[in-house]
């Protein structure tokens, strides 16, 4: 019996692919828990469409998050800290601190996607943003003192 699958099933397969499973797993599991499609005409061409405008959708996700990734080009942003007579920092650097000032210069980017390299002392570090799963960008963190 061929079926298309309307979510990922562990073993048969994954969104929107056309399988053949026993006729009994499809009628009496799959499609009744809605977890498939019976594979006719007007459903082949349905999730045809969908595919379509995911890809489309995919796309212009993946462009947005290159122009964005564009615009941040290699911006230094000044992360201002308390700092000891070492020179060694209190406390740390975090993501929250780096979208706070991406925000302040009109980039709104989720602290989520963040990820700062491990800061100990006053200098130069770098931090990545995750703006799509293919789009990754670095920018340049400047940790100096703060001023009393």
């Amino acid at each position: 019996m061929e079926i298309i699958l309307i979510t990922d099933i562990a073993g048969v397969g994954y969104k929107n692919d056309i399988v053949n499973v026993k006729a009994g797993f499809g009628r009496n599991y799959l499609i009744p828990q809605g977890f498939a499609l019976l594979a006719n005409d007007s459903n082949r061409k349905i999730v045809a469409e969908n595919v379509r405008q995911a890809a489309h959708k995919a796309e212009k996700l993946k462009k947005d998050a290159e122009d964005i990734a564009a615009a941040i080009g290699d911006l230094i942003i000044d992360i201002r800290t308390v700092v000891g007579e070492s020179g060694r920092i209190f406390g740390r650097v975090t993501n929250t601190q780096v979208a706070d000032v991406l925000k302040s210069k009109g980039f709104d980017i989720d602290r989520k996607k963040i990820t700062v390299d491990d800061v100990k002392s006053v200098g130069t570090y770098s931090a990545l943003i995750d703006l799509h799963k293919e789009v990754k960008h670095k920018v340049t963190l400047n940790v100096i003192a703060a001023e009393d």
